[in-house]
This record gives C-alpha cells, structure tokens and sequence, in this order.
C-alpha cells in the first residue's frame, strides 16, 4: 500500500466486517468509487463485474436514475422527520399501505428500521412482548438453523447458525437453540434419499421441541433459501412438514426475506418460491436496492392485536427509534416497487435466470464441482477435493477463495464466498442481461481454470 493511499488511510482508521483483520492490514482494501449497471469502479477506474449485487442487494444496480431522483425529490420536500409516538410522515403511510398489500401476511402490519440485522432483533423483541401480552410468559425461545444468517446484532447474530460469528462473542445468548441445516448434498446421509433426509430433519426438530417443552417455543426462523450459508434449496417436502409440525404445537414461522425477497428468487418472495405461510416477514436489501438503508418487519393482525393489548395494559410501547420510517429511505422504496412494475422485473428475471441455471449447470462437469444450487438469480457453486468417494476440501485449502480471488484479481469479477460451505455465490443485480450472465460465467470460468490447474498433482 503507498503512503498516504486511500488504502493505508483506511488501515490506518477502519475497522472492517467478516475478514480476518491482520490480513487486511497487510494486503489492504480495494477502494471502490463509483459504479454503473452491473459493474463497479476501483479508484484506478478498472470496472469490476459485480456478480454478488454488493450485499445480495442492488437490485437495479448501480447508478439507477430513477431511484436518485426519488431520493433527491424527497430531500427537497422533507430530508427527515420521525414516526415516533403521534408523527408520521407521507413516505412511511404510503410503503407501509403497499407492502402491507404485497406480503402473504393477513391484516399486516409495518415497522420500519434500518437493516435486515435490526429487523430481526426487532422482531425477537416484539415476540418477547407479544407472549407476554397474550398471558404466554414461558414462551420465549427461538428456533434457528445451523448454517443460517440473520444479522449481526446481539440478537441477530445469536439467531444466525455459522460458529465464527460467534466465536468470542460470548454467542448466541440463551434461549436461542439452532436445529439442522437442510443441506442435502453436505449433510445427507450414505444412501439416504431426500425424503429420508426431510423426515429425519423434521423429526430432529420434534425432537428438540420436545426436549425444550413446546410451552417454551415462541418461533422457527429461517431464510426461505438460505444465502450466507450455501445458497441452500431445501429438498421438497421440507418447508411443508416443517410447518406442519411448527402449526401442530403453536410455533410461530418468521420469515427472513432480507436476501429473498424482491424477486430474487424468481418469486416476488422467497416463501412464494418454497411454500411457505410466515407469520412475519423481515425485509431489506432489495427494498431500495441497497440506494438507502431501510428495512421492515411485517407482523401478522393477530401479533398485532398482542402487541396493542400489551401496549394497553402497560399504558406505553416502550420501543422507538430515531430513523424509522425515514422519508428519504421510505421514498426510494417507493419508487424500487413502482420500477419492479413498470420495468416487468418478474418476467425479466423469468428469462434470464433460463440462462443463468444452464451456465451453472454446465460446472457439474468439473472435477472439483460437487453441486451447484440456485433459484431465480441467485446460485452457489460449491467445490470438492473428490466427487466419488465424495471428500470435501479442508478449511485450511482454502479453494473456494483461491477461485473468488482469482475471479476478482484477474478477470475483474466480484462474487461471495461462502462460509457455511467451500462455494461461490452469484446474485448479480437483477437487471443483469443474458449476455451479462454469459459474461459473469465465463470470466469464473477461467479464474476456475486457473486454480485447477495450480493444483498440486496427485
């Protein structure tokens, strides 16, 4: 890093997320400064392809001007008032009305808030005073899944099922209890079919209820397809004996739409794509693209009910804050429903992602592809030392990130890797074309080629 960079400023004084910190004290930062479409721009001005969306979340990319110009209209009319106690501002009213109509959730009700990680801890939070609104004061737990991503609050991340986010944290709090994940190519058994897989999955999670007391279980969350963890599809059947058994003793279902929702799994909604009837919804990152930070939690009429009892007999809803319902975030959210409309992103995403699951399906072929997943635009795919015995790499190869590093070093390609499994993740923007797919796969394509071919023989 040159002295005086904006690499070696930012080492000097930022602490970052999800890396290890010596290392990027060493190596540094790429500084990116602007962006256009699919692609974004390092301060040397080399255009990267952005595969992974940023966070999951531009959906329409980068330098939308339509979603400026909502932005920028709204800071000329109103750059900020609260919703708190008896205000309210035009913004919040109108998103609340359209996603309260939009979501599979009866007699839904919004609250707003910054990020997927404050909508979940939010969520706990309401639930907690809920059950003991409604005379349940036992039932408190909540269940997750190993291999899950919820955020990275306090409560998010103890919700969230991936041990490094853990680890020295003194997490997950108590009363947080994680059940399998429903990876079937990494976790189902020698000779076990996927119906077997879904039944033992499911009566693993009878079983921790039981052990629990289902008096004690306020809710199961989950990510309709799990993105962090491995871009996992839950074999058929899953989702529908999982609420059937969730239904059976009075489980609640909070669906984490934070990567899902707004098409990114082909459906408006992630629980639409599986199957599933949430009880409440989180939602974020394609919410405005990513053009602000805003998120909301939908909360079913009768959680609803609960909360306004509780809230009478207390004389106060003891919860605020200072940014929800922000008018700036809640304008461009506005205008990213109205461009999902007019501009037929459901169709476009119908078409495209045909071209997206065949370039992915084509690396099953490699040596060292074990899977690859994917729904609508969004994929994985995860790498094996041998496919026959099936052998995983170690952690210590490290050959999902010799592929990403490759991908982005040499061929100027952006994508995720995977902590819950040795994979790279694609979810490009959604406006992405068929030859832009082509493109994305074609630089990993090579970048792949090259790692393979490092490969110590034998």
């Amino acid at each position: 890093m040159l002295a005086n960079s904006a690499a070696a400023r930012d080492a000097a004084h930022m602490l970052h997320g999800y890396v290890e910190l010596g290392a990027l004290q060493r190596k540094g930062v790429t500084v990116i400064t602007g962006g256009k479409g699919i692609y974004v721009y390092d301060e040397n001005g080399t255009p990267y392809l952005e595969g992974a969306a940023g966070m999951w979340c531009t959906a329409f990319g980068f330098g939308e001007q339509a979603l400026i110009d909502a932005a920028i209209e709204q800071f000329h009319k109103l750059p900020y008032y609260h919703t708190v106690a008896y205000k309210s501002v035009n913004p919040a009213i109108d998103l609340a009305e359209r996603l309260a109509a939009l979501v599979p959730i009866k007699d839904a009700r919004i609250y707003f808030c910054l990020s997927g990680s404050e909508a979940n801890d939010f969520l706990v939070k309401m639930i907690r005073y809920f059950n003991n609104a409604t005379g349940r004061p036992l039932k408190k737990k909540i269940i997750a899944r190993h291999g899950g991503y919820h955020g990275a609050t306090v409560m998010s991340t103890s919700l969230t099922g991936l041990p490094a986010n853990h680890a020295l944290f003194d997490l997950p709090l108590p009363g947080i209890l994680h059940t399998a994940d429903p990876n079937y190519f990494r976790y189902g058994r020698l000779g076990e079919t996927r119906e077997a897989f879904v039944d033992r999955l499911v009566g693993e999670l009878e079983q921790l209820i039981f052990a629990e007391g289902p008096e004690t279980i306020a809710g199961f969350i989950a990510e309709p397809i799990p993105g962090a963890g491995g871009v996992v599809i839950p074999p058929s059947g899953y989702y529908e004996k999982v609420q059937a058994l969730l239904s059976k003793y009075d489980i609640l279902f909070f669906d984490d739409e934070v990567i899902n929702g707004f098409y990114r799994t082909g459906k408006l909604w992630g629980a639409e794509t599986m199957g599933i009837a949430p009880d409440t919804m989180s939602l974020a990152k394609g919410l405005t693209s990513a053009y602000q930070p805003l998120a909301a939690v939908a909360y079913s009429g009768d959680i609803y009910a609960g909360l306004e009892k509780g809230s009478g007999s207390v004389g106060f809803f003891g919860h605020g804050t200072t940014y929800s319902g922000h008018p700036i975030g809640c304008a461009v959210a506005l205008k990213v429903l109205d461009l999902l409309e007019e501009r037929d992103i459901a169709g476009h995403v119908a078409r495209v992602s045909q071209t997206f699951a065949k370039r992915l399906e084509a690396f099953r072929d490699h040596p060292l592809v074990g899977d690859v997943r994917y729904s609508g635009l969004v994929g994985a795919v995860e790498f094996v030392k041998n496919k026959s015995p099936l052998i995983f790499f170690d952690k210590a190869d490290g050959f999902g990130a010799k592929v990403r590093d490759r991908a982005e070093e040499a061929y100027h390609m952006i994508c995720r890797l995977l902590p819950g499994s040795d994979a790279c993740a694609f979810s490009p923007p959604l406006i992405i074309t068929e030859a832009e797919v082509d493109e994305m796969f074609d630089r990993f394509d090579k970048a792949l080629d090259d790692v393979t071919r490092a490969m110590p023989s034998g």
